[in-house]
C-alpha cells in the first residue's frame, strides 16, 4: 500500500531534491506568515494585548468564539486573537534582539580567540564549552534570575528577555567564527597581507573577518526556532516578560492551563499553534538552506553536480 502511494507522487517529489525543495518552500511560507503577522500586528489585532473585554459569558468574563471575538476570550477577559497576534510581534522582536546581542560578542570573541591563539584562546574555549554544555533554557533561567536580582519573577521588559535568551547563543557563534578564523588565517592572501606590512588589526578586520562570517546567516534561521522555544519556556515557567509589558505565547499558554481545567480548551490552541508553526517554519527553512549550502548534501540528494566536478570526472575516465 505504501509503495503504491509513493509511486503516485510526482517524480520531483520522490527524489531527494524534490523533497528538499518542498521542505524549503514550506519553511519559507510559514516563516513569511510569521513575519507578516508580527509586522502587521497593530493592523490585524482587533484589540490591544492588555485591553480587557467586559462582556459576560458562560464562565464569568470569559466569552466563547463569536463575531465580537473570533477566538473567544480568556477567563481574565483578554481577547485571544489579539493576544496571539501581538505575541507574534513580541517573538519577532525578541528573536532579532537576541540574535544581535549574541552574534556581536560571539563574533568578536571568536575572531580574537582564533587569530591570536595562546592563553586567550584556551581560556575562551574553556568558557564557551562550559556554557555550551548547559541546556539553553537553563541558561536563560539563570540569566533571568540574575537580571531580576534573584527573585523568582518575570525578568521585566523585552530587553531583559532578549538578554536572557541571547546568553545561550554566544558560544555557538564563538565556536563557528573561531573555527573559520583558524582556517582563513592560514590562507595565502593573509600571509601576503602580513608580508606587505599590514598590522594584526587590519588583517583581522579587512581580510579574516569578512571571510569568516559567511555561514552566520544560515545559523540565524536555526537559532530563531531555539529563541522562540526558549522564550516560550521562560514565559510558561514564570520567568518571562511581565504580563503588562507585552503579549507572549509562553505566558498565555501557562494561563490557558486553568482555562482547560474549566473546559475552555480553545484558549490554549492559538498560542500553542503559533509556537509550533513558527518553530517548524524556521527550522525547515534553516535546515534546508544549510543542506543547499553543502555541496556534499546536494550530490547525495541527486542534484546536478557543478560543471567543474563533471570536467574532473571526465578527465579521470580518459
Amino acid at each position: 500500500m505504501a509503495l503504491v502511494l509513493v509511486r503516485r507522487l510526482p517524480l520531483r517529489l520522490r527524489t531527494g531534491a524534490g523533497v528538499q525543495r518542498a521542505l524549503l518552500l514550506t519553511g519559507a511560507a510559514l516563516t513569511a506568515l510569521f513575519v507578516l503577522t508580527a509586522a502587521l500586528g497593530p493592523l490585524l489585532a482587533p484589540h490591544g494585548y492588555a485591553q480587557l473585554q467586559h462582556g459576560h459569558g458562560l464562565f464569568g468574563s470569559q466569552q466563547h468564539p463569536g463575531a465580537a471575538h473570533p477566538l473567544g476570550t480568556t477567563i481574565a477577559g483578554y481577547d485571544v486573537l489579539s493576544r496571539t497576534v501581538w505575541g507574534a510581534r513580541t517573538a519577532l522582536l525578541i528573536i532579532l534582539a537576541a540574535l544581535l546581542l549574541s552574534v556581536v560578542p560571539g563574533t568578536v570573541l571568536g575572531l580574537a580567540s582564533g587569530y591570536l591563539g595562546g592563553r586567550l584562546d584556551r581560556l575562551l574555549v574553556g568558557l564557551a564549552d562550559a556554557l555550551y554544555a548547559f541546556p539553553p533554557l537553563l541558561l536563560a533561567i539563570v540569566m533571568s534570575l540574575v537580571i531580576s536580582g534573584g527573585r523568582s519573577s518575570p525578568v521585566g521588559g523585552l530587553g531583559a528577555a532578549a538578554c536572557s535568551v541571547a546568553v545561550s547563543f554566544v558560544p555557538q557563534y564563538f565556536r563557528v567564527v573561531r573555527a573559520e578564523v583558524i582556517r582563513v588565517k592560514a590562507e595565502p592572501f593573509v600571509d601576503a597581507a602580513r608580508v606587505i606590512g599590514a598590522g594584526p588589526w587590519r588583517i583581522m578586520t579587512r581580510h579574516v573577518l569578512r571571510n569568516s562570517v559567511r555561514t552566520l546567516p544560515l545559523i540565524f534561521t536555526i537559532n530563531a526556532s531555539e529563541a522562540i522555544l526558549t522564550l516560550a519556556g521562560l514565559g510558561f515557567l514564570g520567568f518571562g516578560i511581565e504580563p503588562n509589558s507585552a503579549a507572549e505565547w509562553g505566558y498565555d499558554l501557562n494561563r490557558s492551563v486553568a482555562d482547560v481545567t474549566s473546559g475552555i480548551w480553545w484558549t490554549a490552541v492559538p498560542p500553542g499553534l503559533g509556537i509550533v508553526l513558527t518553530v517548524l517554519g524556521t527550522t525547515l527553512l534553516g535546515e534546508s538552506l544549510t543542506d543547499l549550502a553543502d555541496p556534499r548534501l546536494r550530490r547525495r540528494t541527486g542534484a546536478p553536480a557543478p560543471a567543474t566536478e563533471k570536467t574532473e570526472k571526465g578527465g579521470d575516465d580518459d
